[in-house]
């Protein structure tokens, strides 16, 4: 496989029937700028997928805040905002969302309900004076709320399923079809942590949501070594997230949700040690996410290219 291409610079676009898929942030925990970082990211999750115009975003972490500033020159004037959950760094970029503030655009968010609160209100806790200067009655975009339930929704043309994983609080990966291709985001989830007879049954159902995806973008927080000490956090390994991959006849797999501790330096040797296990064993193409980079899907009938 050859080297990942450097990030993109300019807004991907997809023409025709091609599938975007862009990352604008992919570190996890608390964002992380700085000289060490500029390579895969300091950005928290949010996630952007887009066919021609249609572009649906998945979690609100501090990416949304350059994809706002995209969306405000582009449009359009409808949104479709997928939560996996509500922990900090999947949220915290949504009061600087530039399109929240623009009365001609209409927003949708959806996500899991949290313990009997409802979405809407989840959403507009973060706005209150304790943790943000502006109010939510400063919203002027035309917000509507809902909660994601067991069965898949429609957006346009799109298929999203939804699937609860194993993380703190109601956490739900996503399963996005268009058109016979596929895309699965799940980036908090701990594949192996479970100590009862449930995790083969977990496993199973994972293998299933995310089987023969054009592209899956999990989380792979810690390596093979750190994870003992660290079980029952909620995340996975870059050897758990690669073997789901396989068992699942995945075509391309990105790690992410990053540790904010690790660099790109240290993120450039795994990612290679985890390349030649995968071709080693006639597995996926993959690589770690990148802030900024884009993927592009085309109809099954051609390879999948970037």
């Amino acid at each position: 496989m050859n080297p990942p291409s450097p990030p993109s610079t300019a807004a991907p676009v997809a023409h025709d029937d091609t599938l975007v898929v862009r990352c604008w942030g992919t570190r996890g925990s608390i964002p992380t700028p700085g000289p060490g970082t500029v390579r895969y990211g300091g950005n928290t999750s949010c996630v952007e997928v887009r066919v021609g115009d249609r572009r649906l975003v998945f979690d609100a972490g501090t990416g949304i805040r350059p994809l706002g500033l995209d969306l405000v020159r582009e449009g359009p004037d409808r949104l479709d905002v997928f939560l996996t959950h509500f922990h900090w760094d999947h949220i915290q970029g949504f009061p600087f969302f530039a399109p929240l503030y623009d009365g001609e655009d209409a927003i949708r968010v959806m996500g899991p309900k949290q313990e009997g609160i409802d979405v809407r209100s989840l959403f507009a806790g973060q706005m209150g004076p304790i943790y943000f200067p502006v109010p939510y009655s400063f919203v002027a975009a035309r917000m509507t709320f809902d909660e994601v339930g067991p069965e898949p929704c429609r957006v346009g043309s799109f298929e999203i399923s939804s699937m609860r994983v194993r993380h703190p609080s109601h956490t739900v990966g996503y399963r996005i079809e268009h058109e016979g291709r596929v895309v699965c985001f799940v980036p908090d989830n701990e594949l192996e942590g479970a100590r009862d007879t449930s995790e083969q049954a977990f496993w199973s159902r994972m293998v299933t949501f995310v089987e023969g995806a054009d592209l899956l973008i999990h989380d792979a927080m810690y390596t093979r070594d750190e994870y003992p000490k660290r079980r029952g956090w909620g995340h996975s390994t870059f050897d758990q997230t690669l073997r789901l991959a396989e068992e699942a006849g995945v075509r391309r797999l990105l790690f992410t949700h990053h540790d904010p501790t690790r660099d790109d330096d240290a993120l450039d040797l795994i990612t290679d040690l985890m390349r030649e296990r995968s071709a080693s064993r006639g597995g996926p193409e993959l690589g770690s996410a990148r802030e900024g980079e884009a993927y592009r899907i085309e109809p099954r009938t051609t390879p999948l290219t970037e």
